[in-house]
């Protein structure tokens, strides 16, 4: 059966957090790595520790509204999940060695819980990455967010070195996922292909210079890299939700 035939199962953990709730917990992620970021390169210790602890508060209260111990832990898995691979996305191609502040607020997360709360947490973490299904919806935001954030990166540099080395690295990033996630990883690739598509018709980005030739070296790396199927599926997916936002005016198109 090849991936064009293959569907995902419904997402087991819906009924605890559902698709709208998972998206939700990408972006919080997103907002608050970046605040986290800031925080460690920006500020002194004084308030630094200021910022994760109002952080912490925000969180903490947001996890605290699920209906249940077991959507409290999924909600703060999401979040601990989605902070730890913008953490590792980020120090692999900036060649980061430490993010004080991201280290700081999930040792704060995770100190205030007991045994079983602890046990429970780690159950969720660890299912996220156990199976494709698992999350979806999160996973598809969360990644989205990140792989448009090094592009970004790749076309607002001015050095070429630095440009094609951040292209690059999405590139590794993008198959690793097709590889990792047989069934959904294509889709997620189609989807980041999209919204880069999207991104430079809608705002004239990457238009010239070093920006389009990297941004041309990543399509072109792909189109190389990806086996025969996925790289075909993955060219006329993010086709056509290129396509059908220009149909329809929109620029949040859904691939998966």
């Amino acid at each position: 059966m090849n991936p064009a035939e293959q569907t995902l199962p419904p997402d087991p953990l819906a009924h605890r957090v559902d698709a709208s709730t998972q998206r939700q917990a990408a972006r919080l992620a997103e907002e608050s790595f970046a605040r986290l970021f800031r925080l460690s390169v920006a500020e002194g210790d004084a308030a630094r520790l200021k910022g994760v602890e109002q952080l912490r508060v925000d969180l903490a209260d947001w996890v605290s509204a699920a209906a249940d111990p077991e959507a409290q832990a999924l909600r703060l898995a999401l979040l601990l999940s989605g902070m730890d691979q913008w953490g590792m996305a980020w120090s692999r191609a900036f060649g980061l060695v430490a993010i004080p502040a991201l280290t700081e607020l999930i040792g704060a997360l995770r100190t205030g819980l007991d045994e079983t709360a602890e046990a429970r947490f780690l159950r969720h973490f660890e299912g996220i990455s156990a199976v494709e299904e698992n999350a979806i919806d999160f996973k598809v935001e969360l990644r989205r967010g990140l792989h448009l954030a090094l592009w970004h990166a790749s076309i607002a540099t001015e050095h070429r070195d630095e440009a094609m080395r951040l292209a690059g690295e999405l590139g590794s990033q993008l198959l690793a996922l097709a590889r990792s996630m047989p069934v959904a990883g294509w889709r997620l690739v189609a989807d980041a292909l999209a919204f880069i598509q999207i991104r430079c018709l809608a705002e004239g980005l990457a238009a010239e210079g070093v920006a389009q030739e990297a941004t041309q070296a990543l399509f072109g790396a792909l189109a190389r890299e990806l086996p025969a199927p996925q790289r075909d599926l993955v060219m006329a997916h993010s086709a056509r939700a290129v396509m059908a936002w220009q149909q329809a005016g929109r620029a949040s198109p859904q691939v998966h």
